[in-house]
């Protein structure tokens, strides 16, 4: 009597396993084309605004620059501020903007570097973090016992490369990148198993929606910030 029933239960519950995973297949393919589009938007813009001397001059060459450097630390802070109640739609959009915005700013990057090492730059920091958040997803180990450690890192790089704006010191910048690589490696497979660990099967289309863009805002910035700690590094020069 008992059998069908437990056979029943099994099947149940491997049932519910596979509607899970493919749930959280889904939310994470979300987050992974929500961080590659915003990638294109800043990539779009920063070529364009490098290749348009009427847009880069007024920028570059004026204290507008200062403005165009720091505008991203803003949107970060706000995002951190805000993101429990904004809503998916704002929170959308101000991630499209914020990409916007880090177009402008790394629109330095194509007047300094040459393109054939931006591209190679871009590979290898692909590499690095698509292995990296791999690892975070795939992984068993509880990665937040290194969480106290990377946002103390992360603190010190962010404070660090403020003042070095103004100090341009070389020395610092070689300790920031190298320092700053691992905190962002690290940082990508924190991320993803907490973007992994946060998804509920039960979440209504709102809250899903939301996730999935701050999910994607923090793994956007972890790659921005490889790429450009990489290049002072692999970069070569115009």
């Amino acid at each position: 009597m008992n059998t069908p029933d437990l056979g029943y239960r099994v099947g149940t519950g491997a049932r519910t396993g596979a509607v899970y995973d493919e749930g959280l297949r889904q939310h994470m393919l979300r987050v992974y084309n929500y961080m590659g589009l915003g990638l294109v938007v800043t990539g779009v813009i920063a070529l364009l605004v490098a290749s348009t001397p009427a847009l880069y001059v007024p920028i570059f060459s004026t204290p507008l620059k200062w403005v165009v450097m720091l505008a991203p630390l803003a949107f970060v802070l706000l995002f951190s501020f805000k993101m429990q109640t904004m809503s998916a739609a704002s929170a959308q959009a101000m991630f499209w903007a914020f990409c916007a915005v880090m177009g402008l700013s790394l629109a330095s990057v194509f007047l300094v570097f040459t393109g054939t090492s931006i591209a190679r730059t871009f590979f290898i920091a692909a590499t690095m973090f698509g292995a990296t958040s791999l690892y975070g997803y795939t992984t068993k180990r509880d990665l937040t016992q290194f969480s106290s450690f990377l946002i103390m890192g992360l603190i010190g790089v962010v404070i660090a490369s403020v003042v070095n704006l103004f100090l341009g010191s070389t020395a610092l910048q070689f300790a920031i990148s190298v320092i700053g690589i691992a905190v962002f490696i690290g940082l990508t497979a924190w991320d993803t198993q907490t973007i992994k660990e946060q998804y509920a099967e039960n979440f209504d289309a709102e809250s899903r929606q939301k996730l999935a863009v701050f999910g994607a805002f923090s793994l956007y910035l972890n790659f921005i910030n490889i790429f450009q700690l990489l290049l002072n590094f692999t970069g070569e020069r115009e």
